[in-house]
């Protein structure tokens, strides 16, 4: 039996992708289905497809004391760090918890990996000598993102990095849930950050899984993948008596994950995997099917993928809205799972949702209930899915407080 999770509060929330930076972009662009994908013009990169980039990224340099960790991958996630308030709200639990009680939980794909490939552009035409300026420990490796938010807030606490594919933002949720469980910190600050790079784009390119037109999940044409960028972050702290809660409190209060293992890049052809998860995810929250009343789908727009979650979806939910934001944002891989449990919040504490954005004609075939317009809707309780290479899959419920609370006195719902 999967214990019930304690419920953790998500203090704030900020997010940065191609369609802006900060939540009120992001709701912009959400409401109105609008796009942020273009024609990829990302470096060297010579492809037919579109990508998600954040804009003038290279031009906001590092804070002065955190030079040493200069690469695109931090410089995006600072960008996020900066908005909507969050940097302030970090610094406030520092100070009430104290820096070695505030954890740092981060997901990434590629890390820094851009600036080893720009490294290798600089050789020693003689010795092939990676050239001297190049920090393969602050800039490319993956713990590298952790380690600049740690430094970042001048944090002590236990950090580290998940990195299982496009399924690492979410995991992290996971991760700090059990630290603050077991009383090793009081407050974590969880996220993922993945930005572009030229091995990405080649990579998913030989895997012949990138669309030549913006992405379109679930759509009957859906075609692939868009690869975007982003950086999301959540303060979770534990959540206060239901008394003390404001009604429009954000809890996270359940999380599923599973690795089916079925094969390298696809997932189990009938989403068995991600079946487990979602089941995981309710029993953790001690919560019924019905009670859901949004689901953020994965959908990356592959043929094979939408299919499998949809197989998954459709096992334990009747009907329920869902859609993936994909196609606002572009799949941003390591950062996925982070950005869209940031929507998924959002979606609960404004009480709409989300159209998605580019498809026009859902695949009747994968039949479930796929929301093209978005509209204001009461929400109770949402999901929101993330699903990686190897199988490795994480779901995660959130709640409103006010809902919860209706949820667990057994009054009708």
């Amino acid at each position: 039996m999967t214990p019930a999770l304690t419920p953790l509060e998500l203090t704030h929330f900020t997010a940065t992708s191609c369609v802006g930076r900060g939540l009120d972009a992001l709701r912009a662009a959400l409401r109105e289905r609008r796009s942020g994908l273009a024609r990829c013009g990302f470096e060297r990169a010579e492809l037919d497809t579109w990508i998600g980039e954040v804009a003038h990224v290279d031009a906001h340099p590092l804070r002065a004391d955190l030079h040493d960790f200069a690469c695109r991958n931090n410089r995006l996630a600072q960008l996020a760090l900066d908005e909507d308030g969050f940097a302030h709200a970090v610094e406030a639990a520092r100070a009430r918890h104290g820096a070695a009680r505030v954890g740092v939980f981060i997901g990434t794909s590629t890390g820094g990996m851009l600036e080893t490939e720009q490294a290798y552009r600089r050789r020693d035409p003689q010795s092939g000598a990676l050239p001297g300026d190049f920090r393969y420990a602050q800039a490319h490796n993956p713990y590298s993102a952790a380690a600049f938010v740690r430094r970042y807030f001048d944090l002590q606490g236990p950090a580290l990095v998940v990195s299982s594919a496009c399924s690492s933002g979410a995991k992290v949720f996971g991760s700090a849930q059990r630290m603050l469980e077991t009383g090793l910190i009081d407050a974590a600050v969880v996220g993922g950050v993945d930005s572009l790079c030229l091995t990405t784009l080649y990579g998913f390119n030989s895997l012949e899984l990138l669309s030549s037109e913006p992405c379109k999940p679930f759509d009957l044409h859906r075609s692939g993948i868009s690869i975007g960028e982003a950086a999301g972050f959540a303060l979770l702290q534990r959540a206060g008596a239901p008394a003390e809660r404001a009604p429009d409190a954000i809890l996270l209060v359940g999380i599923g994950e599973s690795s089916d293992a079925h094969h390298m890049s696809s997932p189990h052809p009938q989403g068995l995997g991600a079946q487990q998860a979602i089941r995981a995810a309710l029993a953790s929250a001690g919560l019924a099917p019905h009670q859901i009343d949004y689901i953020n789908l994965h959908g990356t727009a592959t043929p094979s993928n939408d299919s499998a979650e949809s197989l998954a979806v459709n096992a334990l939910f009747d009907g329920t809205p869902c859609s993936s934001t994909k196609g606002a944002t572009g799949h941003t891989l390591g950062a996925a799972g982070a950005l869209e449990a940031v929507i998924t919040a959002l979606c609960l504490r404004d009480q709409w949702l989300p159209g998605g954005v580019n498809t026009t004609q859902p695949d009747p075939a994968l039949g479930v209930n796929y929301l093209l317009d978005s509209r204001r809707a009461p929400l109770r309780a949402a999901l929101s899915n993330a699903f990686g290479f190897g199988g490795t899959n994480c779901s995660l419920l959130f709640a409103r407080a006010d809902a919860l609370a209706t949820f667990r006195t057994g009054a009708p719902s």
